[in-house]
Protein backbone atom coordinates (compact mmCIF):
# COMPACT_ATOMS: atom_id res chain seq x y z
CA UNK A 1 0.00 0.00 0.00
CA UNK A 2 1.36 3.34 -0.84
CA UNK A 3 0.72 7.05 1.29
CA UNK A 4 -0.19 9.85 -1.00
CA UNK A 5 -0.34 13.24 -0.02
CA UNK A 6 -0.95 16.68 -1.09
CA UNK A 7 0.20 19.63 1.23
CA UNK A 8 -1.11 23.09 -0.12
CA UNK A 9 -1.22 26.61 1.55
CA UNK A 10 -4.84 25.53 3.20
CA UNK A 11 -5.49 22.36 2.76
CA UNK A 12 -3.79 18.53 3.60
CA UNK A 13 -5.07 15.81 1.49
CA UNK A 14 -4.05 12.26 2.45
CA UNK A 15 -4.79 8.93 1.18
CA UNK A 16 -3.72 5.53 0.33
CA UNK A 17 -3.35 3.61 -2.84
CA UNK A 18 -2.87 -0.04 -4.00
CA UNK A 19 -0.86 1.54 -7.60
CA UNK A 20 -3.47 1.89 -9.80
CA UNK A 21 -6.65 4.02 -7.93
CA UNK A 22 -6.51 6.42 -4.70
CA UNK A 23 -8.88 5.83 -2.18
CA UNK A 24 -11.33 8.81 -1.20
CA UNK A 25 -8.80 11.33 0.72
CA UNK A 26 -9.17 12.71 4.09
CA UNK A 27 -9.20 16.36 3.75
CA UNK A 28 -7.52 18.73 6.56
CA UNK A 29 -7.14 22.16 6.92
CA UNK A 30 -3.17 22.51 6.58
CA UNK A 31 -1.56 23.53 10.18
CA UNK A 32 0.16 26.50 10.74
CA UNK A 33 3.06 24.44 12.77
CA UNK A 34 4.91 21.92 11.49
CA UNK A 35 4.12 19.59 14.64
CA UNK A 36 0.82 20.08 14.08
CA UNK A 37 0.77 18.79 10.37
CA UNK A 38 3.14 15.60 11.32
CA UNK A 39 0.51 14.45 13.83
CA UNK A 40 -2.06 14.13 10.89
CA UNK A 41 0.06 11.88 9.59
CA UNK A 42 0.74 10.16 12.76
CA UNK A 43 -3.02 9.49 13.36
CA UNK A 44 -3.37 8.48 9.67
CA UNK A 45 -0.96 5.64 9.47
CA UNK A 46 -1.43 4.17 12.83
CA UNK A 47 -0.76 0.39 12.47
CA UNK A 48 -1.16 0.57 8.51
CA UNK A 49 1.72 -1.09 6.41
CA UNK A 50 3.19 1.43 3.68
CA UNK A 51 5.97 0.15 1.20
CA UNK A 52 6.13 3.99 0.05
CA UNK A 53 5.30 7.68 0.34
CA UNK A 54 4.99 10.60 -2.03
CA UNK A 55 3.54 13.97 -1.81
CA UNK A 56 3.89 17.41 -2.58
CA UNK A 57 4.35 20.87 -0.55
CA UNK A 58 4.30 24.75 -1.91
CA UNK A 59 7.62 26.13 -2.50
CA UNK A 60 10.72 25.31 -3.55
CA UNK A 61 12.55 22.22 -2.03
CA UNK A 62 16.09 22.04 -1.77
CA UNK A 63 18.51 19.63 -4.05
CA UNK A 64 18.10 16.45 -2.28
CA UNK A 65 14.02 17.20 -2.17
CA UNK A 66 14.17 16.81 1.89
CA UNK A 67 12.62 19.87 2.87
CA UNK A 68 11.46 23.66 2.31
CA UNK A 69 13.35 26.18 1.59
CA UNK A 70 10.89 28.87 1.30
CA UNK A 71 6.95 28.94 0.67
CA UNK A 72 5.27 32.45 1.58
CA UNK A 73 1.41 29.92 2.27
CA UNK A 74 3.78 27.84 4.90
CA UNK A 75 6.30 29.69 6.90
CA UNK A 76 6.80 27.95 10.34
CA UNK A 77 7.88 24.43 7.88
CA UNK A 78 10.31 26.24 6.30
CA UNK A 79 13.76 24.52 6.85
CA UNK A 80 12.22 21.41 9.29
CA UNK A 81 13.47 18.28 8.04
CA UNK A 82 9.97 16.73 6.20
CA UNK A 83 11.55 13.93 4.78
CA UNK A 84 13.25 12.63 7.59
CA UNK A 85 10.63 12.90 10.03
CA UNK A 86 8.22 10.74 7.46
CA UNK A 87 10.75 8.46 7.54
CA UNK A 88 10.62 7.81 11.10
CA UNK A 89 6.88 7.99 11.51
CA UNK A 90 5.49 6.01 8.80
CA UNK A 91 9.15 3.48 8.43
CA UNK A 92 9.07 3.38 4.19
CA UNK A 93 10.50 5.68 1.72
CA UNK A 94 9.65 9.18 0.78
CA UNK A 95 9.98 11.18 -2.26
CA UNK A 96 8.93 14.52 -2.08
CA UNK A 97 8.15 17.08 -5.37
CA UNK A 98 6.39 20.71 -5.31
CA UNK A 99 2.76 20.12 -5.18
CA UNK A 100 2.07 21.93 -8.29
CA UNK A 101 4.47 20.14 -10.30
CA UNK A 102 2.80 16.95 -9.02
CA UNK A 103 -0.62 18.43 -9.48
CA UNK A 104 1.08 19.29 -13.49
CA UNK A 105 2.51 15.59 -13.52
CA UNK A 106 -1.34 14.35 -12.67
CA UNK A 107 -3.18 16.68 -14.96
CA UNK A 108 -0.15 15.42 -17.88
CA UNK A 109 -1.39 11.52 -17.55
CA UNK A 110 -4.66 11.53 -16.67
CA UNK A 111 -6.59 15.06 -16.93
CA UNK A 112 -6.22 18.21 -18.95
CA UNK A 113 -2.97 17.42 -20.54
CA UNK A 114 -3.70 13.73 -21.46
CA UNK A 115 -2.26 13.15 -24.65
CA UNK A 116 0.18 15.86 -25.27
CA UNK A 117 3.71 15.75 -25.25
CA UNK A 118 4.66 19.24 -23.45
CA UNK A 119 2.07 20.50 -20.99
CA UNK A 120 2.52 23.66 -19.33
CA UNK A 121 0.34 23.40 -15.84
CA UNK A 122 -0.56 26.64 -13.79
CA UNK A 123 -2.75 26.58 -10.57
CA UNK A 124 -4.32 29.56 -9.46
CA UNK A 125 -5.21 29.19 -5.79
CA UNK A 126 -3.72 30.26 -2.34
CA UNK A 127 -0.77 31.10 -4.38
CA UNK A 128 0.19 30.28 -7.79
CA UNK A 129 2.22 27.82 -9.49
CA UNK A 130 3.05 25.19 -12.01
CA UNK A 131 5.31 22.90 -14.01
CA UNK A 132 6.54 22.24 -17.47
CA UNK A 133 5.77 18.54 -17.66
CA UNK A 134 7.49 16.63 -20.87
CA UNK A 135 6.53 13.09 -22.18
CA UNK A 136 5.01 12.07 -18.55
CA UNK A 137 8.08 13.67 -16.51
CA UNK A 138 7.95 16.56 -14.41
CA UNK A 139 11.10 18.32 -16.82
CA UNK A 140 14.72 18.38 -15.50
CA UNK A 141 15.52 21.25 -13.14
CA UNK A 142 17.61 22.63 -10.53
CA UNK A 143 15.55 24.45 -7.86
CA UNK A 144 12.06 23.77 -9.67
CA UNK A 145 9.36 25.94 -11.21
CA UNK A 146 8.09 28.93 -9.98
CA UNK A 147 5.75 30.96 -12.83
CA UNK A 148 3.90 32.75 -9.73
CA UNK A 149 7.01 34.88 -9.28
CA UNK A 150 7.91 36.05 -13.04
CA UNK A 151 8.00 39.77 -13.26
CA UNK A 152 5.72 42.20 -15.20
CA UNK A 153 5.63 45.30 -16.06
CA UNK A 154 3.93 46.12 -12.78
CA UNK A 155 5.29 43.23 -10.38
CA UNK A 156 4.96 38.90 -9.71
CA UNK A 157 2.08 37.21 -11.41
CA UNK A 158 0.98 35.57 -7.79
CA UNK A 159 0.62 39.13 -6.57
CA UNK A 160 -2.22 40.35 -8.58
CA UNK A 161 -3.81 36.75 -9.04
CA UNK A 162 -3.73 34.56 -6.14
CA UNK A 163 -6.00 33.59 -3.63
CA UNK A 164 -4.02 35.68 -1.00
CA UNK A 165 -3.62 38.88 -2.92
CA UNK A 166 -6.95 39.00 -3.66
CA UNK A 167 -8.26 38.56 -0.70
CA UNK A 168 -5.75 41.27 0.94
CA UNK A 169 -6.67 43.59 -1.92
CA UNK A 170 -10.67 43.04 -1.36
CA UNK A 171 -10.93 42.30 2.16
CA UNK A 172 -13.02 39.78 1.25
CA UNK A 173 -12.68 35.18 0.31
CA UNK A 174 -11.56 35.34 -3.65
CA UNK A 175 -15.05 33.39 -3.88
CA UNK A 176 -16.94 36.09 -2.68
CA UNK A 177 -16.12 38.54 -4.94
CA UNK A 178 -18.88 38.89 -7.76
CA UNK A 179 -18.07 42.25 -9.69
CA UNK A 180 -17.08 40.73 -12.84
CA UNK A 181 -14.91 43.71 -13.94
CA UNK A 182 -12.47 42.89 -11.00
CA UNK A 183 -12.31 39.58 -12.65
CA UNK A 184 -12.01 40.85 -15.92
CA UNK A 185 -8.45 42.03 -14.73
CA UNK A 186 -8.14 39.17 -13.43
CA UNK A 187 -8.19 37.53 -16.87
CA UNK A 188 -5.99 39.94 -18.49
CA UNK A 189 -3.11 39.96 -16.12
CA UNK A 190 -3.51 36.04 -15.73
CA UNK A 191 -3.23 36.09 -19.65
CA UNK A 192 -0.08 38.21 -19.74
CA UNK A 193 1.67 35.08 -17.50
CA UNK A 194 0.63 32.55 -19.42
CA UNK A 195 1.76 34.67 -22.43
CA UNK A 196 5.28 34.38 -20.52
CA UNK A 197 4.87 31.14 -19.72
CA UNK A 198 4.57 30.13 -23.28
CA UNK A 199 7.28 31.97 -24.39
CA UNK A 200 9.29 30.25 -22.32
CA UNK A 201 8.12 26.54 -22.62
CA UNK A 202 6.65 25.93 -25.81
CA UNK A 203 4.03 23.81 -24.38
CA UNK A 204 0.81 22.20 -26.66
CA UNK A 205 -1.21 22.99 -24.19
CA UNK A 206 -1.84 25.08 -21.17
CA UNK A 207 -3.63 23.66 -18.59
CA UNK A 208 -5.36 26.31 -15.44
CA UNK A 209 -6.11 24.52 -12.21
CA UNK A 210 -6.84 26.01 -8.86
CA UNK A 211 -9.64 27.46 -6.75
CA UNK A 212 -9.31 30.59 -8.72
CA UNK A 213 -10.03 29.31 -11.99
CA UNK A 214 -13.59 28.41 -10.93
CA UNK A 215 -14.18 32.45 -10.66
CA UNK A 216 -12.02 33.21 -13.81
CA UNK A 217 -13.81 32.99 -17.54
CA UNK A 218 -11.40 31.23 -19.76
CA UNK A 219 -12.87 32.85 -22.61
CA UNK A 220 -11.73 35.89 -21.77
CA UNK A 221 -8.50 34.47 -21.04
CA UNK A 222 -8.12 33.04 -24.37
CA UNK A 223 -9.58 36.24 -25.91
CA UNK A 224 -6.66 38.71 -24.43
CA UNK A 225 -3.65 35.50 -25.01
CA UNK A 226 -4.47 36.21 -28.45
CA UNK A 227 -3.81 39.53 -28.32
CA UNK A 228 -0.83 39.45 -26.41
CA UNK A 229 1.05 36.55 -28.22
CA UNK A 230 1.54 37.90 -31.59
CA UNK A 231 5.05 36.01 -32.39
CA UNK A 232 2.96 32.42 -32.75
CA UNK A 233 0.58 31.67 -36.12
CA UNK A 234 -1.14 29.49 -33.81
CA UNK A 235 -1.37 29.83 -29.97
CA UNK A 236 -1.31 26.15 -27.73
CA UNK A 237 -4.59 25.08 -26.47
CA UNK A 238 -6.32 26.29 -23.29
CA UNK A 239 -7.81 24.21 -20.52
CA UNK A 240 -8.91 23.86 -17.44
CA UNK A 241 -7.61 20.99 -15.35
CA UNK A 242 -9.92 18.12 -14.79
CA UNK A 243 -8.97 16.12 -11.89
CA UNK A 244 -10.04 18.70 -9.77
CA UNK A 245 -8.81 18.47 -6.13
CA UNK A 246 -7.00 14.89 -6.77
CA UNK A 247 -4.71 16.21 -9.56
CA UNK A 248 -1.87 16.20 -6.95
CA UNK A 249 -2.41 12.67 -5.48
CA UNK A 250 -2.78 10.86 -8.68
CA UNK A 251 0.25 13.30 -9.58
CA UNK A 252 1.98 12.00 -6.25
CA UNK A 253 1.28 8.36 -7.17
CA UNK A 254 2.41 8.84 -10.72
CA UNK A 255 5.89 9.80 -9.21
CA UNK A 256 6.00 7.41 -6.98
CA UNK A 257 5.66 4.92 -9.50
CA UNK A 258 8.96 6.32 -11.07
CA UNK A 259 10.68 6.72 -8.54
CA UNK A 260 10.56 3.25 -7.50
Amino acid sequence: MYLLFDIGGTKIRLTTSDGKTINSPQVSPTPINYQDGLKIFRNLIKDKKVTAVSGGIPGPLDHQKTKLEDSPQLPNWINKPLKIDLSKIIKAPVFLENDAALAGLGEAIRGGGKGYSVVAYLTVSTGVGGAKIVDGRIDKNVHGFEPGQMMGKDGKLGQFVSGMALEKKYKMKPEQIKDPKIWGKVAKVLAEGINNLILDWSPNVVVLGGSIMKSIDIKKVEKYLRSDLTIYKDIPSLKLASLENLSGLYGALEYLKQML
